[in-house]
């Protein structure tokens, strides 16, 4: 169904153009025939370039766009307030101000100020001034409403802009052709539609054409604002269910909990052993048992506990050390914890104990001694496994038993 049917626009007088010496040549395109020194527009095209244009406002007002309304001759101005007005959008009808569009940054801070005026004269505290500011101020908030009340509501630039006549409208056209914004135009036969993006041929100076084009145009503002698009919208979810699946998904590579894996969620801390008995650190577990976190042994894998200058340094010292020496008792304080959890040891051989005092055995992270803190004077334990401190208590008993072999000979 077209915007406006044959006999409207017939009706309206939209099919009646300017005299033919008032004409532009690039509308001959536009224009039907000559009659009586008149140009007839064909309003065959203008039925057709005048559902395009309303499907441009409608599909714009779907997505939430404004458009700007600009009429500022007599026949336009009462209509083009009326209507836009009616519809929401912003509109121009007294007078287009220079840089409206591309000085916009200047118009939106006098819009701000218009803003401020209306709060206080609706509060009342213009009263309270002196007569003179008062006055000054009322006069600023009228000169405002004239020139931006109808761009009040616009707080960026609009999307599209409808001029009435895209011939006195020269400085709008400018402007919008510049910003490179659609424009929508009622071109004449006097006008030139090279500037216009969406032409309307028709008549401009008529009251009830202008009437009819404004109110197409006003009615595709609503349409568009009330049609609801099922296909745009299921669309538009089904977009945000995928995005929110996608944030939601863990990643595909990798094991969890597999040593190595992909996935950084799926990795333990360093060094932890996960309930499945495998190991999430990036090291290889050391020899006293523990993973470690670099791939070193651990400090209950090396000989002498976990003490590197203690048990270790003092272990090596005392494998090397005579079989009477003394063996100085570490000053080092173990946790009450973890000694009351490691295991006693075995009690060495009488031999051995008689013999020697041997340095303590290696200790492991899982094996510490039970005393919190060890004594200088305590004796010292022998190794369970000491073939080195055996050897010298061996050979001293049988040179004793050599000794007294002659002793008894003599005596029989």
């Amino acid at each position: 169904m077209p915007a406006a049917s044959m006999k409207q626009l017939l009706e309206s007088g939209v099919h009646f153009g300017h005299q033919t010496r008032r004409w532009n040549p690039k509308m001959k395109p536009y224009i039907f025939t000559e009659r009586g020194g008149i140009h007839i527009i064909d309003l065959q095209q203008t039925t057709d370039l005048l559902d395009r244009a309303y499907d441009f406002v409608r599909n714009i007002a779907s997505r939430g766009g404004t458009v700007l309304f600009v009429g500022t001759k007599k026949q336009c101005q009462d209509i083009v307030r009326d209507e836009a007005g009616r519809v929401g959008m912003p509109y121009v009808s007294h007078r287009w101000l220079g840089g409206l569009l591309t000085n916009f940054s200047t118009i939106e801070n006098r819009i701000k100020r218009m803003h401020d005026l209306r709060k206080l004269k609706e509060e009342g505290q213009l009263t309270l001034l002196p007569t003179k500011e008062r006055m000054a101020m009322e006069r600023e908030l009228e000169k405002l409403e004239i020139n931006l009340g109808g761009v009040s509501i616009m707080t960026r630039l609009p999307d599209a802009v409808f001029v009435a006549d895209p011939k006195r409208e020269a400085i709008a056209t400018k402007e919008v052709t510049k910003l490179g914004l659609p424009l929508i135009g009622l071109c004449d036969t006097n006008c030139d539609p090279d500037e216009v993006d969406y032409v309307i041929p028709g008549n401009d100076d008529a009251i009830r054409s202008c009437g009819l084009i404004v109110r197409t145009l006003a009615r595709a503002v609503e349409e568009g604002r009330q049609k609801v698009q099922v296909s745009e919208f299921l669309a538009a979810e089904a977009a945000r269910a995928s995005a929110m699946q996608s944030q939601a998904m863990p990643y595909s590579s990798g094991e969890p909990g597999e040593a190595g894996g992909s996935d950084p969620r799926s990795r333990g801390p360093r060094g932890v052993r996960t309930p499945d008995g495998q190991s999430r650190g990036q090291g290889r577990p050391g020899p006293g048992g523990r993973p470690s976190s670099g791939g070193r042994p651990t400090a209950g894998g090396r000989p002498g506990g976990g003490d590197r200058q203690g048990g270790w340094q003092g272990s090596r010292e005392g494998a090397a050390r005579p079989a009477g020496a003394e063996q100085p008792a570490p000053a080092r304080r173990v946790p009450a914890a973890r000694a009351a959890a490691a295991p006693r040891k075995k009690e060495a051989a009488p031999e051995a104990t008689a013999a020697t005092e041997v340095e303590k055995a290696p200790v492991s992270d899982t094996a510490i001694p039970e005393e919190a803190t060890l004594s200088a004077a305590a004796p010292q334990e022998a190794p369970e496994a000491a073939p080195v401190e055996t050897a010298p208590v061996e050979a001293s008993a049988e040179s004793a038993v050599a000794e007294a072999a002659p002793e008894a000979d003599a005596e029989a």
